[in-house]
């Protein structure tokens, strides 16, 4: 935590992330206006009385905005929990056991991995019809844990290996004990990884199926803008900021999860540490030589 917090990429990352989510919890104290109620006129452009102007319906952009925020993360979190947790435990028993165990996850992962990620998405959402935030969620992470699988299970056969785990087999530890408690706290940095890389992925997923008219369009969503946008033709009629909004608010939140992302590589990458003291070293001993 403490190489975390003096990463700067980690720290304008968490910023960001902080802020959307803020305003996430406090979006009915951030506006005055209903998100699904017509407050203006349609297409109004930004203005003292609307910051972000509105739709063609005569929503208050800015009050959508900040409203979908909510679902929107709840959404990525829920579903990027859901695949962290069925690809780290998979990975760890497929990794830990070996065997038959470890051929029948292998084949079920590699039977998800083959299958195209986003038409699977498409199929299921459209036979399903105006799915809601959590079918969403749900589908995503049923169908979007096989990366997890293969990274988590990678690096159990390497620690499975380790003294500490071959000790705690010879004491007669239980096959769970091990796996909880010996090999899962050194898979922290890998987990944390595939926990917020499955975020972005989930809320960008949420925000392409809504636009693509397979969501609820009574929900209020970053995604569901977006439709409502497109359908409104906002770029047609010169409404760039009905469109604008959810896309810069997607870009923001993405740009947060990829920089915490980075951040969390280079401190779980030895190599990469090495690369910036190598730098550093490299740095002083070209100033040396300098002076000399």
């Amino acid at each position: 935590m403490r190489q975390l917090l003096h990463n700067k990429k980690a720290v304008i990352g968490l910023a960001i992330l902080v802020l959307i989510i803020l305003v996430a919890i406090f979006a009915p104290v951030l506006t005055e206006y209903s998100p699904v109620k017509r407050v203006g006129r349609p297409h109004q452009p930004p203005s003292w009385e609307h910051w972000l102007g509105t739709t063609r319906l005569g929503h208050d952009v800015f009050s959508r905005l900040v409203h979908g925020a909510r679902v929107s993360l709840a959404v990525g979190i829920g579903a990027g929990l859901l695949i962290t947790v069925i690809g780290t435990v998979l990975g760890i028993i497929a990794g830990y056991k070996g065997g038959v165990i470890d051929e029948v996850i292998n084949f079920f992962t590699n039977m998800v991995l083959v299958i195209p990620n986003l038409p699977l998405l498409l199929v299921l959402a459209a036979f399903i019809g105006q799915a809601s935030p959590l079918v969403i969620a749900v589908i995503l992470g049923f169908t979007s844990w096989a990366w997890g699988v293969r990274v988590t299970r990678s690096e159990t056969l390497s620690i499975r290996q380790r003294d500490y785990v071959k000790s705690a087999e010879m004491l007669g530890e239980p096959g769970w004990r091990i796996m909880a408690f010996e090999i899962f706290p050194n898979l922290i940095s890998i987990v944390g990884i595939n926990f917020i890389g499955s975020i972005i992925f989930a809320v960008i997923a949420e925000a392409t199926l809504e636009f693509l008219g397979l969501g609820d369009p009574n929900t209020v969503s970053w995604g569901i803008m977006l439709y409502n946008a497109q359908n409104a033709s906002a770029l047609s009629v010169g409404a760039w900021w009905d469109l604008l909004s959810p896309c810069l608010a997607l870009a923001l939140l993405g740009l947060g999860l990829a920089l915490v992302n980075f951040a969390i590589d280079e401190i779980a990458n030895p190599r990469l540490r090495t690369g910036g003291m190598l730098a550093r070293w490299v740095g002083l001993v070209s100033a040396g030589e300098g002076k000399l």
